[in-house]
């Protein structure tokens, strides 16, 4: 199987060994649980998809390259110890905790969370001293005197021997109490992988035209050259970083990642031709309506001599332009979905803002409530000693009794007008500090996941510090309206609102222009080469994508549905067609 179905059949074994009966206990009990063995070639993405499974089953995960351990921190140091047997004492051997069981107790002290996979990588590499423990640990799931913790799935990867000389064949009692999962490189699988992962567009073009060259193992006399799809992956991040930086992508980087020198070669060669495409048909200006004409940014129809120069152009360089509009596409509906779920999770906080905020303005007015009645009471008391005073003395002092009526007078200049100023005062910062706090609250949070070996999507970790940056930008802002006079509760708000409402505009102009990017894009084609063949192409290449399937599904577009509605129409006549025709044999 591939390595989409082998993470299926994880999923649906770690539901299946999790699943509970009515008193707590596991379904299936933790003894009968096999341990799942993936055999498969290096660099297919083993490791990456049980970060994956983690996360999906919200449950944890600790990963061990067992080569890398001894037959010590495997099952424990030994250490004496004191036992009384039938009246009399003797000294015995003892082991400490084995290292991979403790990093599991440590994992679930750590997230709180008492179920997960521990991962073992190369486990059919091990070392002859470390061999018999590790077949103890698969049929028993102990290491030493100590056992892996109920609610831990064990998984397992290696690779065939073909890959690896030091590879030891498991016997047939082990085999029988493991689940083993054969899993081959697919090179289908890698492209729907690319999809979301964000692999550059030039190596998804090179690849769609040389799928052979995906995965390669060969040996010769100079020794053994291999390509695998984690090579392809590193490329892919480094290439984008070096365009980013204008710094040079050739043969010279391409071999670091593709260790064979005829591939790697053969993909820098395409490289240049992919650039040297970028730069011929302007990709931006497609997308934006802009159509080749003698004026940039002028929109006219494209010559009809450069129409039948991109008609009768080889198929890779045909191929090469769809990647290249479907690579644009693609990035511009991934920072729609990235706007989004930032947006998202920005609405989330605010809210936790606003009810500090409602709190923070209905303790003022309490607080304002009180004083005004503690003033009323006290002017009170003052009338009555003035009283009692006037009967006394007479009339008394007209200064005095100028001084007193003053006193009375709201909004004077007295000792209560200062107090007036003190709840705006109090609050002038509430708002950026209750932000600041929501900040900070995400990124510990995301720190404690990454402490306590939590797996956390690249995309998601993304999101969330680009929230907390937005977040840092908008406590800023409140601090800078704060400098010349108090805000109080509720203009803070009315800020924080004006601020997310800016926000979703720009997004909707984002996506609306993600929107008329598709559209322009499908007028192209269609303008140089009709309904044909790069037209399914691109059609094809479109409903695979991940970003792009979403953002349809989300904001719909006429002309994908138009000619997706074609494209089907046209299969369903040509398989009543073929029908025919086998009917009429």
């Amino acid at each position: 199987m591939n390595i989409k179905e082998a993470k299926e059949v994880i999923i649906h074994t770690v539901q299946a060994y999790l699943d509970k009966d009515e008193t707590g206990a596991y379904t299936i009990p933790t003894e009968k649980q096999r341990p799942l063995l993936l055999m498969g070639p290096p660099g297919i993405g083993k490791t990456a998809i049980m970060e994956q499974v983690a996360e999906e089953c919200g449950i944890g995960l600790v990963s061990y390259t067992i080569t890398h351990h001894t037959r010590q921190s495997a099952i424990g140091l030994p250490f004496i110890s004191r036992k009384n047997y039938g009246g009399r004492e003797y000294s015995v051997t003892e082991y400490t905790m084995s290292e991979i069981i403790a990093a599991v107790y440590d994992q679930i002290e750590a997230s709180g969370v008492k179920e997960g996979i521990l991962f073992l990588d190369e486990i059919n590499c091990v070392s002859e001293t470390l061999a018999p423990t590790m077949l103890q640990f698969l049929q028993y799931k102990t290491f030493g005197a100590h056992r892996v913790p109920d609610g831990f799935i064990i998984v397992t990867a290696g690779n065939p021997p073909q890959y690896n000389k030091s590879v030891r064949d498991f016997d047939i009692v082990t085999l029988d109490r493991l689940r083993r999962i054969d899993i081959e490189e697919d090179f289908a699988s890698f492209r729907e992988y690319a999809s979301r992962a964000g692999i550059h567009g030039s190596i998804m073009a090179y690849l769609g035209i040389r799928n052979n060259h995906f995965y390669s193992i060969r040996t010769e006399v100079e020794g053994r050259h291999f390509v695998t799809a984690r090579g392809w992956e590193d490329l892919s991040r480094t290439i984008q970083v070096h365009e980013k930086r204008n710094l040079p992508v050739n043969e010279g980087l391409a071999v670091q990642f593709l260790q064979d020198p005829e591939i790697s070669r053969s993909f820098a060669v395409y490289y240049d031709l992919y650039k040297k495409y970028r730069d011929i048909y302007r990709v931006p200006d497609i997308l934006a309506g802009r159509f080749t004409g003698p004026e940039e940014g002028e929109k006219l129809e494209l010559d009809p001599v450069r129409i039948r120069e991109m008609k009768v152009a080889p198929f890779d360089e045909k191929l090469s332009l769809i990647s290249l509009l479907i690579d644009a596409l693609s990035q511009a509906f991934a920072a729609c979905a990235r706007d989004k779920a930032v947006q998202e999770l920005l609405m989330r906080e605010m809210s936790q803002v606003r009810q500090v905020l409602k709190s923070a303005e209905n303790k003022s007015v309490e607080n304002q409530s009180a004083e005004n009645k503690s003033a009323e009471n006290k002017s009170a008391e003052n009338m009555s000693v003035e009283n009692q005073s006037a009967e006394n003395t007479g009339e008394g002092d007209s200064a005095s009794s100028q001084e007193s009526a003053e006193t009375k007078l709201p909004g004077s200049s007295g000792r209560q007008a200062v107090k007036e100023e003190q709840p705006g005062r109090a609050v002038q910062n509430i708002a950026a500090e209750a932000i600041h706090e929501r900040s900070g609250s995400l990124l510990r949070e995301l720190r404690r996941k990454k402490e306590a070996g939590i797996p956390v999507e690249r995309e998601q970790e993304r999101v969330l510090r680009t929230a907390c940056r937005e977040m840092d930008g908008l406590r800023e802002q409140l601090l800078e309206k704060s400098i010349s006079r108090p805000l109080p509760p509720r203009m803070q708000y009315a800020l924080i609102r004006d601020w997310f409402s800016a926000r979703e505009q720009a997004r909707q102009t984002a996506v609306k222009e993600a929107d008329t990017s598709l559209t322009n894009a499908f007028r192209f084609l269609s303008h140089v080469y009709g309904d044909g063949q790069e037209m399914v192409l691109f059609l094809t290449e479109l409903s695979s994508g991940y970003y792009s399937l979403k953002f349809i599904n989300e904001h719909g577009n006429e002309e994908y549905f138009r000619y997706n509605r074609m494209l089907l129409l046209r299969e369903r006549r040509d398989a009543l067609r073929d029908e025919v025709l086998r009917l009429m044999e």
